[in-house]
Order: C-alpha cells, then structure tokens, then sequence
C-alpha cells in the first residue's frame, strides 16, 4: 500500500472561459520570463544596456521552440508518422514534447541573429543568460507533470509519482518522478553558474559551458532511468549519448577559451553613437562657473606678471 506519492494531476488543461489554459505551455512561458529577467540583470552588471536581453530574445525563444520541436519529432518521428498516427499532431506543441538540444541549437543561431544586429558578442550574451536558461529548464519540466509524461522505473519510494492516465500506452502505478529529478538538478545547475561566475570572473562563454556540461552530467543518469520509448544506440538512450557529446563538446570549448582568452570581456555592448559624448567646450555635470582654487592661483600669478610688466612700460616711458 502506497503510503505517501505525488499525485498526478487529473487534467493537464484549465478552461477559462473560451481559453484554454494549458499547463505544459504556462510552464514554458514562465521559465522564459525568468531567463529573460535574470538574464537582464546579469547583463547590465556587465556593463550592458536595459532590454537589450530582451530585444535579443525575441529571436532566439522562437528559433529554440522550432529547433526544441523539430529534435522530438525528429528522434521520435514513429510517434506521428507511424500507422495510425496523425502527422497533423507533429505540430500540437502544447500537448509536450520539446527536446533540449534542438532548443539550445537553434535558439543559439536566433541569438547569435540578433547578436548580429546589435554588435554585441554572442560568447558575452550567452554568459548572462545561461544560469536564467537553467532555471527556465526547471520550471518548464513541471510541464511534464501536468502531461503525466517522461516519468522513471516503478518505485515505492515515498516521493514516487502516481500515475493516474492510461492513455498512450501508459501503466497507472508510482514511478520515479524524473521531472521533479531533472528540475531539482537545473536548480542546482543555475546557482553553480552564479557562484563560479562570481568567483572566477567567467567570460566568452565559459559560464554558458559550464552551464551547459553541468546540466548534460545530470540529463546522462536522469535520462538513463526513463522509460518511455526511446531509441537506442549500444544498448544506451540516444539522449544519454548525446549528453555524452555535447558534455565533451563544453568541456573542451571550456578549457581552450580560458588558454585562449583568459579574463571577462571589458566591454559587452557598445556605446550607441551620441550617448557618453561629452563637449569639452561645456562644464560637465555639477561643475559650475567658480574657478578652483588652482586656478585662482594661476590667475592671481597672471595678474600679478602683467602689473611687473605695467610697471616696468611706466619706468621705461
């Protein structure tokens, strides 16, 4: 008998009104306005310029969705394509299924569009959001919850999940709630990317890295106890090689950055032209009429040569 369990809840969508409020997205929209919120203010203690996060986010979310999209059709096309399927359903994104890498790929070629635009290195942007990127991860699993979807092996631990739906080959019974595994550690991931970029003064990318392999160590064994259908390639889950990879991948790119270019960008946005100008023919800010003290000195030496030269035109006329 099953003493304590999270449950599952009964329905993955609330109506309001003629609005259907889904689950799976709401956690996807909030763990975007997280990144982006954090990711500004990690910004402008670079040094860079309100909303710019912002401006550049508004390419690179939807690229990852269509990248994140594009990977879970791809590695799992029997889902849509087999028989009996619908292929039309390749395309309902809210009834879950993104993958990570496709989401991270391609919202880096969106970003690096609107890095492009603004004259503002990818490497720096990157390393402002990665630890909101993280904490984004950790609120959209819960989406995985409302779905009842990507759970682990049975298990009576009392922090089981119930499974309560028997719809698409589903088997109601407690499992491991990989999610909540997968989110806890994302959480963990966000918080070491902000205590080692205040340590060591991570820059070109090295915080988005660390990130990135921090995060893939953990998808390796979280994703080794899932039990939904997956392919497989020598007896492993293709998501547990390609966390494999893309660890080695940031790692690597981790080790030759700091060789490379040791340090933290001086400057990560530039100036507009216009901004931070100052005419040198103009007091600046605060700075009023009365001369210093230094130059009642020079003035008072002045006035007093030019009366020695008076005086000596006198002597001589």
């Amino acid at each position: 008998m099953d003493l304590a369990f999270i449950p599952s809840p009964s329905r993955g969508v609330v109506e309001l009104g003629p609005i259907p409020l889904r689950g799976y997205a709401f956690c996807i929209i909030i763990g975007v306005f997280v990144a982006v919120w954090l990711g500004n203010k990690r910004w402008i203690a670079r040094g860079g310029r309100p909303g710019t996060v912002a401006d550049i986010s508004v390419w690179a979310v939807p690229f990852g969705l269509v990248g994140g999209r594009l990977y879970h059709v791809i590695t799992d096309y029997q889902l849509y394509f087999s028989d009996g399927r619908d292929w039309v359903d390749a395309f309902k994104i809210w009834e879950g299924g993104l993958g990570i890498w496709g989401a991270i790929a391609f919202g880096a070629v969106g970003a690096w569009i609107g890095c492009r635009r603004r004259g503002i290195p990818l490497p720096a942007w990157a390393d402002a959001l990665a630890p909101g990127v993280a904490f984004a991860q950790a609120i959209g699993r819960w989406g995985n919850w409302f779905n009842q979807e990507l759970y682990g092996k049975a298990t009576d631990l009392p922090w089981a999940l119930k499974i309560t739906s028997a719809e698409d080959g589903r088997v109601p019974g407690t499992y491991h709630p990989t999610f909540l595994y997968e989110s806890l550690w994302c959480i963990g991931v966000g918080f070491l990317v902000i205590w080692a970029d205040r340590r060591f003064k991570l820059g070109h990318g090295r915080a988005f890295a660390l990130y990135v392999a921090s995060y893939c160590a953990g998808r390796g064994w979280i994703e080794y106890m899932r039990v939904d259908d997956a392919h497989h390639v020598l007896g492993l889950r293709l998501n547990v090689w390609t966390a494999i990879a893309v660890f080695v991948l940031a790692v690597v790119y981790f080790v030759l950055s700091a060789k490379k270019r040791p340090g933290r960008e001086e400057i990560v946005e530039p100036v507009p032209d216009g901004e931070g100008a100052t005419d040198a023919s103009e007091p600046s800010e605060g700075e009023d009429a009365k001369p210093s003290k230094d130059d009642d000195t020079e003035s008072t030496a002045d006035t007093g040569d030019k009366g020695k030269d008076g005086a000596e035109s006198a002597k001589k006329g």
